[in-house]
């Protein structure tokens, strides 16, 4: 099983719609990728490491996929797609990383 975990960064001028990504753009993500995703979490960014300081990431998103494989063949047919959604919920692109998922 694999995590890829798309993160948008937090700073000064970030402008991040939380509804229009979690009640719009995701379920757009699940439509269009389909059951390759075998679960999607959403985070919020509340605080960073320090109270008071802000979380390094507003929002991240983790979706599970059997292997990279499945990811890219669910996944690069919907690239153009899931990116041009990007200018509708923030000035700011998501940065990914796909992890090997352990679970204990």
């Amino acid at each position: 099983m694999i995590k890829v975990s798309v993160m948008y960064p937090n700073g000064k001028d970030v402008k991040f719609d939380k509804e229009y990504y979690q009640n719009i753009h995701l379920p757009m993500v699940l439509k269009t990728v389909g059951d390759a995703i075998k679960e999607l979490e959403l985070d919020f960014g509340i605080v960073g490491r320090v109270a008071g300081e802000p979380a390094p990431y507003v929002a991240i998103a983790h979706m599970k996929f059997e292997d990279i494989a499945s990811f890219n063949s669910s996944f690069a047919p919907h690239a153009e797609l899931l990116a041009a959604d990007l200018k509708n919920y923030s000035n700011i692109k998501g940065e990914l990383q796909i992890s090997e998922l352990k679970t204990f």
